[in-house]
């Protein structure tokens, strides 16, 4: 539940709009709901400015959706990853507010226009990576920063990544996507004057070990300006990013 939710709800009961028991009843759920196979997290905004995201994969569609109904009722923008094109036509018959990222995999509803600010640049190493890539960039974008994407500059050709030089001195994050041996972000964290987060994918061949090649190139990049996320985490970089992007 956002702050000033909060601030309406005792608005209201002291205006007389809603009377005590409404009150208490919309209280006991701070600052959690529990639903049996989920306790749903209304504090979270209140704590750390953001809604609780949903993550669906493993979960049924009957279950998000009720985790969904349950954070719209105190949320004014949310954020759904890993979801698939059959969760989004069930959900969108509950709201046809929500709005599908096929790429990303992401469902999102902005009932509140945010102001996007700063500059968070999201860069893929192949157009195989750009799932990750624009998860990360939804997640980015629906927190409140303002999302460039450069798709398909990998180091197999350099050339392209350097003719981005002026976008890359210019953003206060990057987010750097990369499968096979995983050198896109070495190569930016060494260009740019700001927090790189590294994001490994699964994209590759044999030895690539389903995203552990990247991993390991990236944890030990000699780049001191590089963080690193789990293998496919766009969600996780994203977010990271967007805090990095608002500090400044």
């Amino acid at each position: 539940m956002e702050t000033d939710k909060i601030v309406q709800l005792l608005s209201k009961f002291k205006g007389g709009e809603v009377d005590l028991d409404q009150t208490l009843e919309t209280l006991k759920r701070l600052p959690f709901e529990d639903m049996g196979f989920a306790k749903v997290d209304h504090h979270r905004a209140l704590r750390t400015g953001y809604p609780e995201v949903v993550f669906c994969q493993g979960k049924t569609h009957e279950q998000v959706e009720k985790i969904y109904q349950a954070l719209e009722k105190h949320n004014g923008n949310l954020l759904m990853t890993r979801a698939e094109p059959e969760l989004f036509a069930r959900l969108q018959k509950v709201d046809d507010r929500l709005v599908y990222n096929e790429l990303g995999r992401t469902i999102t509803l902005e009932k509140e226009a945010r102001e996007k600010t700063g500059s968070v640049l999201v860069i893929s190493a192949g157009t195989a990576d750009i799932p990750v890539a624009e998860e990360a960039a939804v997640t980015a974008s629906i927190s409140g920063a303002k999302v460039e994407r450069l798709y398909d500059c990998g180091v197999a050709g350099i050339h392209r990544l350097l003719a981005q030089n002026e976008k890359i001195q210019q953003a206060r994050c990057i987010v750097a996507v990369a499968g096979m041996e995983g050198a896109l972000p070495s190569v930016v964290g060494g260009l740019a004057a700001c927090p790189v987060i590294a994001v490994p994918t699964s994209v590759g061949y044999g030895s690539h070990m389903n995203g552990l090649a990247p991993l390991f190139t990236m944890l030990n990049s000699c780049a001191p300006n590089i963080t690193v996320v789990n293998i496919d985490n766009g969600f996780g970089a994203g977010f990271c990013a967007t805090m990095i992007n608002s500090t400044r």
